[in-house]
């Protein structure tokens, strides 16, 4: 198992521009998210004039981003269990041959709407599969997510604009011929760099396990959990914006390719205005007032884009909700980040896109039907009522995240027993016994009621605590995992929080002999699983 990591980490982290890999690849992922800009813009003009249906020109949104709400959950599993450079060459390759096909089928005028989806939808499968990957990869984590959302939206504001002149200057097939070969920049670079793999001294899990103690430890966590609620409630309602833009500026503006360009732009300078003072933002507002205030941004520029009829206040109101845009994203991609330790990053990261693109999906064709069956403004309308709704939720959702650097996990050793155990050897009980002093009961239900939460998220089940009847000081911690590399991969999750609750139990512990942790290994009392050996049949005559 390789545990793969862009960005060098220590105690001295630098930036991570300062790390050749990763400046490498972020710099040609700019050239790739230039093309796809570009391709967007001319996808979003070619649907609406070759299409009268509202609903099918949403549907382009929901085409890249249905994929990673059925592929991600699997894809982060793989990313945090297999080499993620190699996850990652994998998707990079699906976006570029998508790219490369709606080039092609634009050359030989085969283009139609549902061929424009269908392409959408596989450039979204690699996506889910690049995004967990790369995103995993990274160590520095706040400064480099803030600095991954500059220089995609940036790009976003050069390349709204330039798909729009090329668009109108020279034709759609230029513009998917410039993203076909842009595309391809990323890949090139995945396959030119390698960074440091830090390997682990267990086995990569199983995909169904990882999938499954990655959901664990989702569930389990309540700032994730709350975040992903929130990112979900988010796009499914900010979608809108990006979804209706090429019905505003056709229906609502009487725009040209050049004006639905210049529309995009300025939702992208907006964002890059947001994403180069966002640190700064951060420091002087508070993070939930943040988040609200974003919200509230893009619900202004849906009710602007509902009444307005001139560009630009159109281009104004989307540079407000560009800023919202990418100050809400990136707050709830550094929470969940925050909020994850290293072996699990990859899956937490996975779930979360898998529901807000869920969430993008369903306000795609939401809008989109709302749009066609009433109109445009009311989608719109709709769309900001339900932000503001998002922005209140910030305040019954909260996220408290606990000091930053305390993802890594422990070095545990292998522990020393008598028998010859396999991976799959089990189940295993752990029993630990503490000696405490009445005076020290609420402090002990205290620690452990951290303990427990701690172990469970890394995989304990059938966690008790009980008491002796007979000597009321007594009081033994009970486990379970189905296996001993179950035992062995729990405790390497511990992160150092996690190991100072021990150190405290120890401390109220009132015997000189320090608390023991008891192994053993479940026995069934069937003969035919506990016999080592076959024992030979007698023929009779």
């Amino acid at each position: 198992m390789q545990i793969e990591d862009v960005s060098m980490t220590g105690a001295t982290t630098p930036a991570p521009l300062r790390n050749a890999a990763f400046c490498s690849i972020w710099s040609s992922a700019q050239v790739a998210n230039l093309g796809w800009l570009v391709q967007t813009v001319a996808i979003g003009w070619q649907m609406v004039t070759i299409t009268a249906s509202d609903l099918m020109v949403a549907l382009v949104q929901a085409s890249t981003t249905l994929p990673a709400f059925i592929l991600s959950i699997v894809a982060g599993a793989i990313a945090d269990t297999h080499s993620r450079r190699s996850v990652m060459i994998i998707g990079l390759s699906l976006i570029a041959l998508a790219s490369v096909a709606l080039a092609v089928a634009a050359a030989f005028g085969f283009l139609s709407p549902w061929l424009i989806l269908a392409l959408g939808f596989m450039a979204g499968c690699g996506f889910a599969l690049n995004d967990p990957a790369w995103h995993a990869s990274v160590g520095d984590i706040p400064a480099a997510v803030t600095l991954m959302s500059i220089g995609y939206n940036i790009t976003r504001s050069v390349g709204s604009a330039l798909g729009g002149v090329i668009l109108a200057f020279l034709g759609p097939l230029a513009a998917f011929l410039f993203s076909a070969c842009s595309n391809l920049a990323p890949l090139a670079a995945v396959l030119r760099n390698k960074w440091h793999a830090r390997p682990s001294p267990l086995p990569a899990e199983r995909i169904s396990t990882a999938i499954r103690d990655g959901i664990r430890f989702t569930a389990l966590s309540s700032d994730i959990r709350a975040t992903i609620m929130r990112a979900t409630l988010f796009g499914l309602a900010a979608i809108a914006i990006l979804a209706l833009l090429p019905l505003v500026a056709r229906d609502r503006l009487a725009g040209d390719p050049i004006a639905y360009g210049v529309l995009f732009a300025g939702f992208g300078t907006g964002a890059c205005v947001a994403g180069l003072n966002n640190r700064l933002l951060r420091k002087v507002i508070p993070q939930e007032w943040l988040m609200a205030i974003a919200s509230i941004a893009c619900a202004v520029c849906c009710i602007s884009l509902a009444f307005t009829s001139s560009v630009p206040l159109a281009t104004l109101a989307l540079a407000i909700g560009g800023a919202g845009w990418v100050i809400t994203w990136t707050g709830f991609d550094v929470w969940v980040q925050l909020a994850s330790p290293r072996w699990v990053v990859g899956r937490t990261l996975s779930i979360y896109y898998a529901f807000l693109s869920g969430g993008m999906a369903a306000g795609s064709w939401i809008w989109g039907n709302v749009a066609q069956s009433y109109s445009l403004a009311s989608s719109l309308e709709l769309a900001a009522a339900a932000l503001l709704l998002v922005a209140a939720s910030g305040f019954v959702l909260q996220v408290h995240l606990g000091a930053e650097g305390d993802q890594q996990g422990s070095v545990f050793p292998a522990p020393s027993v008598a028998l010859d155990l396999k991976p799959q050897s089990g189940p295993i009980a752990a029993r630990t016994e503490y000696s405490i002093d009445e005076s020290d009961l609420d402090s002990f239900f205290d620690h452990m009621r951290t303990r427990r939460y701690a172990l469970a998220r890394a995989g304990a089940r059938d966690w008790t605590l009980q008491r002796n009847l007979r000597k009321p000081s007594h009081w033994t911690e009970t486990f379970r995992t189905p296996a001993w590399m179950s035992f062995r991969r729990l405790h390497h999750r511990l992160s150092l929080s996690d190991q100072d609750v021990s150190q405290l139990l120890a401390a109220l512990h009132l015997s000189e002999k320090p608390a023991e942790t008891e192994l053993v290994i479940e026995r069934t009392t069937d003969a035919r699983r506990t016999r080592s050996h076959p024992v030979p049949r007698v023929l009779r005559p």
